[in-house]
């Protein structure tokens, strides 16, 4: 069953139309990868599923709902979360109580939205931090903060934006082993990704898109072959 789908999605900034007529549908359970070279639409494209911008054309649905014209708050308490590609956690505010905000979203209580954050922290692997403000954290840490803030609004489908940037192998390596991890948890995952070992490592499926158009979709395989795909990202001279 599809939890995500993208029906002729458009969005026009004056006279630009940054995504036009993208359409896909995420499949629950799977991790989708959403690719692209820069300035292809793909942050616009997570922009227009959590009604940060609206739509031009086009609706988006969750679990058979029509959210296109729903406010962000509203489709984060369905149970869409997401990360941000520039992270910007509360810096004067600890770790903890990071989480402990976004916590509050479906718990009313402190003692209950501490429960859960405590419980988000240990499961990313960020317990050790919990008392630290988050302005000292390392760029490694702060992305791991991200998803970690979005993981405690418990969330079905989860929208990871460029979580990867900036890290080096081994973090790379403890990145993706989080996000698999949140996939066995039941978390539906679409992913925007530069970083090719990541997405092509990770996703089930991949949807390309190119000046806010689809180009390619299939299977990593399959979208690393596809000659559009290949001009896309190194043109027609054959790389630069």
């Amino acid at each position: 069953m599809a939890i995500l789908e993208l029906h002729g999605v458009c969005k026009n900034f004056g006279g630009l139309r940054a995504v036009d007529n993208v359409s896909f549908a995420v499949e629950e359970g799977e991790i989708f990868g959403l690719i692209g070279p820069n300035g292809s639409g793909k942050t616009t494209t997570f922009n227009l599923i959590s009604h940060v911008f609206p739509v031009t054309c086009g609706k988006v649905m969750f679990k058979g709902q029509d959210i296109t014209g729903l406010k962000t708050f509203q489709i984060c308490a369905l149970g869409v979360g997401r990360t941000f590609q520039v992270v910007k956690p509360l810096k004067r505010m600890t770790v903890l109580d990071n989480v402990i905000a976004s916590a509050f979203l479906r718990h009313g209580s402190m003692k209950q939205a501490r429960a859960q954050a405590e419980k988000w922290l240990d499961f990313c692997g960020l317990t050790p931090y919990a008392g630290h403000l988050a302005r000292g954290l390392s760029i490694a840490s702060r992305k791991r903060l991200e998803i970690t803030r979005a993981m405690a609004t418990e969330p079905t489908l989860l929208l990871l934006d460029e979580t990867a940037a900036g890290l080096n192998p081994g973090e790379l390596d403890e990145a993706i082993a989080l996000i698999l991890k949140i996939r066995k948890s039941g978390v539906t995952i679409v992913i925007v990704e530069h970083i090719m070992k990541v997405i092509m490592s990770i996703s089930d499926r991949i949807h390309c898109i190119n000046h806010g158009q689809t180009i390619a979709e299939g299977t990593p395989q399959e979208v690393a072959r596809d000659s559009k795909v290949i001009e896309a990202y190194l043109g027609h001279g054959g790389g630069h």
